[in-house]
């Protein structure tokens, strides 16, 4: 018998088998029926719910397969700098810190993030002079939109042991004063070192953050996330679990680990058994040119993915640019040269700029593509008028990557972006920007391939095509319902659809008429 019986509905189901229906049955959180509404007459004879979707559009739970966790709920207990929220200067940077300082006593650390120099008057990033001119006795850190650059004041240079005797570490870089040497306070690629440096939220501020993470992930229709953090370790996966079975997580996640998190996860065995609320992903390792040079060397990389790819684990490599994605395609190449193993899909993030045969190689290699298309609507204005005119032609090209035979999976990247996958979607049709000029149209997919990009792709990036991605009898009843069609002709503007409810486990847990529930 059903529980819950969704009809008269435009349902979408991404199963080839049955592409689109009128009618889902769910039972003990699991589909049961995907059908035609002639089957209503005889379900009536059920006790269950029936819900009357008056023809709106039904699709599998969105999954965001490149997510922050942890930096989202941080995000969303510090100040926000974000252009598009009144941040248009370095002074008014410098009022939201000085609001900040008034509220908590001296020695509070004050953090802000989101601020984009691009759009700032001044067109340059903050120094530690001008964060000390809003407060010289809070420690502040703000961080850029992109997540890789810091701006520390005085007071939080020396709490983080940075002065100008400091040295560059490997993977960062710190700017200073041509003329002094000392530290301006802006640091590129030193998150891990800062993460261990400065005391983090307490877990009362934790608790609120997931709180209000969790109402927003509901209302975009997010069932499943991939944590893509590289610091996850034991300590975050239990803060995860904690999450999950207090209920204050709905979504589904899947968290991934970096190499110190491998190293940790091979000591303690802190693997989940069958159906733990966290399960365990791939391994992030991350690449990037910060000082000029590849970093890991290809020595390391190499070996750091052959250890991932030997114990049976998915690599995932952060790679955002043409000498990164090819370091990580020799990498992958090695690994599958000295141990051949079938079907381990690897994953590149990002692969921002790619040229068509760098996507060929990568669909030799059968390596996974997770990339954010909602970056091309949020930061495209910026894109067009800074990027190279050498790596424009080749930004974002999910159709080249495409049509070269590579699995293209869309994210987020939250939150570097805002998690809407409304957004995302409209994107990669659009390629429109905010401003709506338009970054190579040619690279627009349709509105079915990008859904997929979101849902049954996403979910065979991390092996659960056979549970979830589409809405077929025995899959998880993770469901999202639309206001409009994204595949049909009145949608003019996909970033305008609103999610009404979503499903997670055949549960409501968001309906826009409602609100939220389930907590």
């Amino acid at each position: 018998m059903s529980e819950l019986i969704l009809f008269n509905a435009n349902v979408i189901t991404m199963d080839p088998a049955l592409p689109k229906a009128r009618l889902v049955a769910i039972q003990d959180g699991k589909i049961v029926l995907v059908s035609g509404d002639q089957r209503l007459r005889e379900l009536r004879k059920n006790e269950a719910t029936f819900i009357d979707c008056h023809d709106k559009t039904v699709l599998p739970g969105f999954i965001d397969a490149h997510f922050h966790l942890h930096g989202f709920v941080e995000s969303l207990m510090t100040l926000d700098l974000d252009p598009r929220h009144q941040t248009h200067s370095i002074s008014d940077i410098q009022d939201k810190i000085r609001g900040e300082a008034r509220k908590v006593p001296p020695g509070t650390w004050i953090r802000g993030r989101g601020y984009n120099e691009f759009y700032l008057r001044e067109k340059r990033h903050p120094t530690c002079w001008d964060l000390d001119i809003a407060t010289p006795v809070h420690p502040t850190k703000l961080t850029h939109r992109s997540g890789r650059a810091h701006v520390l004041n005085s007071l939080a240079l020396q709490s983080a042991g940075i002065s100008r005797e400091t040295g560059d570490p490997p993977e960062g870089l710190i700017d200073r004063d041509v003329v002094t040497g000392e530290p301006t306070g802006l640091l590129y690629g030193m998150g891990h070192h800062l993460g261990r440096a400065i005391p983090p939220l307490d877990p009362d501020q934790m608790e609120h953050g997931i709180r209000l993470a969790d109402r927003e992930l509901r209302s975009l229709g997010i069932t499943s996330l991939h944590d893509a953090s590289p610091r996850n370790n034991l300590k975050r996966w239990k803060l995860l679990r904690h999450w999950k079975k207090s209920g204050l997580l709905k979504s589904r996640i899947s968290m991934m680990l970096g190499i110190e998190g491998l190293n940790e996860y091979e000591r303690h065995e802190f693997s989940p058994v069958e159906g733990d609320p966290v399960q365990l992903g791939g391994v992030k390792i991350v690449l990037h040119e910060t000082t000029g040079q590849l970093t890991p060397c290809e020595e390391e990389l190499d070996e750091s993915v052959f250890r991932v790819h030997e114990s049976g684990r998915q690599v995932v490599l952060h790679a955002i640019e043409g000498k990164t994605i090819e370091a990580a395609c020799s990498a992958v190449e090695h690994a599958l040269r000295r141990l051949p193993r079938p079907d381990p899909r690897h994953r590149v993030e990002h692969c921002s700029v790619c040229p068509p045969s760098l996507a060929r190689r990568l669909a030799s290699l059968g390596i996974i593509v997770v990339t954010q298309p909602s970056f091309i609507y949020y930061n495209g204005d910026r894109y067009l008028r800074t990027v190279p005119e050498s790596n424009l032609r080749h930004l974002y090209p999910i159709a080249t990557l495409i049509k070269n035979g590579v699995k293209v999976v869309a994210s987020s990247d939250c939150p570097i972006a805002p998690a809407n996958p409304m957004i995302g979607i409209h994107s990669a049709v659009s390629r429109k920007t905010e401003g709506g000029e338009l970054v190579l149209p040619e690279e627009g997919v349709s509105p079915l391939e990008a859904i997929r990009m979101y849902t049954s792709d996403a979910a065979e990036s991390n092996f659960e095509e056979r549970v979830k991605g589409s809405i077929a009898p025995g899959k998880l009843a993770d469901l999202v319902v639309l206001n409009d069609d994204p595949t049909g002709p009145s949608a003019h503007e996909i970033k305008d659809i609103e999610v009404e409810m979503t499903l997670v486990n055949g549960e409501i847990v968001w309906d826009k008429f409602a609100g939220p529930s389930g907590n």
